[in-house]
């Protein structure tokens, strides 16, 4: 029996791996899995609650079960800010009194006593535990480090250490909940209960209980609980958590809608298609709390480095205290030195320097209707030197629209289209959709008939009326204007509209590139990206028509599925790591084979969700820039982080020297390079589209 739950005040790495390890311990526990970066835990085997905690007691790890909502506690009210609160107010008496009367005066010990004691109580509780198994943590060493502080009565040190670890552990369990807010306001969105009409009766349910087929009322100003089709009703819907389009779709039936989106205006009726735990904010959820479990590369390095550098640091700190206590006899300041090795050495810093990072940014990327599939993919997207994109539905709309209208002397544009789009309404072709939907009015037509290769015809008031190719217009005698044959050489689709006696005009119709297309090309190169390609199966000369209008760099026309498979691999050999942009369902070996494989449009895709690397939840090319600037600047922190954690290690180290290095400093090294490497990984909220 495998059950999951939600986990509370886990914000330290090695802490989590012990908790692992504890429940591991349990002769119940079958299998564990433990999500750092989600904080979750997934546990096979009859374990109760009470037990996971009482595995987690060490560091007041509290347990719920998954679909449990946790009350928000803010950070001025959470027990440990309050303790630490009080912990700085003693630690101040106890300097004012130590100024005034001694350090060693009963009132001055008593209160830097009181200060370590209300701030420190649980770290001690903790020490001591495993100080009896002789395992040594952080907790472990500031254990021992304020008990020696405290026999050759420093007692002022001792509180102040005390004080800035409780601050640290305070501010670094903010620091971490703050990250894992994105995830924390997506399972918020959609709401827990909705009203359904089942048997012709109205009654509102828990969402689990909700069936496939019932039907769902929605009413203005409400979220929409459950995805579904629109049954009756039209209305503006706000799509923007699961896409991030700040602009609301209009929504009528027929049409798909999400949990978690909020419909705005009209009251909507809609068909229950999938259940909860299948709803689109679900998979988004689960995949982002994936994506946050799997180690990137960076990270996968910090362990192994951190595997060597922690044994490492213990045979130094051990060093400095027999060596020099050897050579100088002075054993009291060369152990409370190498003490203050062990603390200044914990690598805390390290090892949560890449972790929080990729945990803000696959959570603010979500936020941004962009699916991030794992650390791993966030990093390579920041190394990409060439992007791939399919042509239809990518970098064009993927539907034909009416661009041109030529009309012979004597005629409108406006009636050259009426009567072509009175034939072609008769048509299920997709030109002849682009031409209808641009007439306002229609002239009556009947006996209508389709010429395959070369167009349809119709009679209108009993004339008949041809709409086709330039060459069938030629076999009737009609010779179009020269402006007609170039729209042909630029890409698009020239159709002529004619009748036995008269030609009316030419119109033009073409798979339409996005309006932001060109812009988005250009926002490219402009952050890096230098190599951009278009991969098509269209006729070279529309290819390079349409890459012209773009501004890509390269084209592949005339491409099968498999030979745009081989184009990836191409451009891979030649320019390095290289990403495929398309649907997500179409191109699949091409995405499969390139580096980072990116879907358009992954909201209602389960395929799109299931196959890519990055899924852009709405069809929107602009969160392409944003999501390679959102990779690179999780790159550059994460290294930042690196360098400072190891380099304000090595600073306090070298204080030994001297014998400049106090526990005070230490402890400030250690989980004041924590902090800050944490602060610094959540910059990267700041990062929008």
């Amino acid at each position: 029996m495998s059950k999951t739950y939600r986990l509370e005040n886990l914000s330290c790495t090695s802490c989590a791996a012990k908790f692992e390890q504890n429940i591991r311990n349990l002769p119940e526990a079958k299998h564990v899995e433990l999500n750092f970066g989600a904080s979750k835990l997934r546990v096979d085997g009859n374990v109760s609650i009470e037990e996971l905690e009482k595995a987690g007691a060490f560091d007041h790890i509290r347990v719920y079960p998954e679909k449990q909502r946790v009350a928000h506690v803010p950070f001025y009210k959470r027990r440990q800010t309050v303790e630490t609160a009080i912990s700085f107010v003693f630690l101040i008496a106890g300097i004012i009194a130590s100024f005034q009367l001694g350090e060693a005066h009963p009132w001055s010990i008593g209160l830097f006593g009181a200060s370590m004691l209300i701030g420190g109580y649980r770290m001690f509780s903790t020490g001591a535990k495993n100080l009896s198994r002789l395992e040594f943590d952080m907790k472990t060493l500031m254990t021992i480090a304020i008990i020696g502080a405290v026999i050759i009565g420093e007692w002022r040190e001792g509180a102040v250490v005390v004080f800035l670890f409780a601050i640290s552990e305070a501010l670094e369990s903010f620091s971490m909940n703050k990250a894992r807010q994105s995830i924390r306001s997506l399972m918020d969105l959609a709401p827990s209960r909705a009203l359904i009409q089942r048997d012709g009766e109205l009654i509102e349910l828990e969402t689990e209980d909700i069936r496939i087929g019932d039907v769902l009322i929605v009413k203005p100003g409400q979220k929409i609980a459950m995805d579904g089709t629109v049954l009756r009703g039209e209305s503006a819907v706000n799509q923007a958590a699961i896409t991030g389009e700040s602009i609301p779709a209009t929504k009528q039936p027929g049409d798909e809608v999400f949990a978690g989106t909020m419909n705005e205006e009209g009251a909507l009726e809609v068909t229950v298609t999938k259940r909860v735990e299948d709803t689109t904010i679900a998979k988004i959820i689960h995949l982002v709390e994936e994506a946050q479990a799997e180690k990137a590369p960076s990270q996968q390095f910090v362990d192994r480095f951190a595997k060597y550098y922690t044994p490492a640091i213990i045979a130094v700190a051990f060093l400095v205290a027999l060596v020099p206590g050897f050579v100088t006899g002075n054993w009291e300041l060369w152990v409370y030195q190498g003490l203050a090795v062990l603390v200044v050495g914990c690598p805390c810093a390290l090892v949560v320097s890449t972790p929080v990072a990729i945990v803000t940014a696959i959570g603010n990327a979500a936020r941004q209707g962009v699916l991030i599939k794992g650390g791993i993919h966030l990093e390579e997207t920041g190394r990409l030197q060439a992007i791939a994109f399919d042509k239809t539905g990518t970098l064009t709309k993927g539907y034909p629209e009416m661009t041109d209208v030529l009309p012979e002397e004597g005629y409108t544009p406006e009636e050259v289209v009426k009567i072509a789009a009175s034939v072609e309404v008769l048509s299920q072709h997709p030109l002849a959709r682009a031409i209808t939907k641009q007439a306002p009015e229609l002239y009556p037509s009947e006996r209508f008939q389709s010429l395959t290769g070369k167009g349809v015809h119709a009679e209108i008031g009993g004339t008949r009326i041809r709409v086709g190719s330039l060459k069938w217009a030629e076999e009737h005698g009609f010779h179009a204007p020269a402006a007609a044959y170039r729209l042909q050489e630029s890409g698009k689709s020239a159709m002529a509209v004619f009748s036995s006696k008269h030609l009316f005009g030419v119109i033009g119709v073409a798979d339409a590139i996005r309006e932001e297309s060109p812009a988005i090309i250009e926002r490219l190169k402009e952050i890096g990206v230098d190599h951009t390609i278009m991969l098509t199966g269209d006729h070279p000369a529309t290819a390079k028509a349409i890459a012209g209008e773009i501004g890509v760099t390269d084209i592949r026309a005339g491409l099968m599925p498999e030979d745009k498979l081989a184009a990836v691999k191409e451009l891979q050999s030649k320019y390095g790591r290289v990403a495929m942009v398309g649907d997500g369902i179409n191109d699949a070996p091409a995405l499969a084979a390139s580096d980072i494989g990116i879907a358009m449009g992954g909201a209602g895709t389960d395929a799109a969700l299931e196959t890519a690397d990055i899924a852009l939840m709405a069809d929107d090319l602009e969160k392409l820039p944003y999501t390679i600037r959102l990779s690179r600047k999780t790159l550059r922190i994460i290294k930042e982080n690196i360098i400072f954690a190891l380099a304000l290690k090595i600073l306090a180290l070298l204080l030994i020297i001297p014998g400049w290095l106090t526990l005070w400093i230490a402890i400030f090294a250690d989980m004041g390079a924590t902090l800050l490497v944490i602060l610094n990984a959540l910059r990267l909220v700041k990062v929008q589209k």
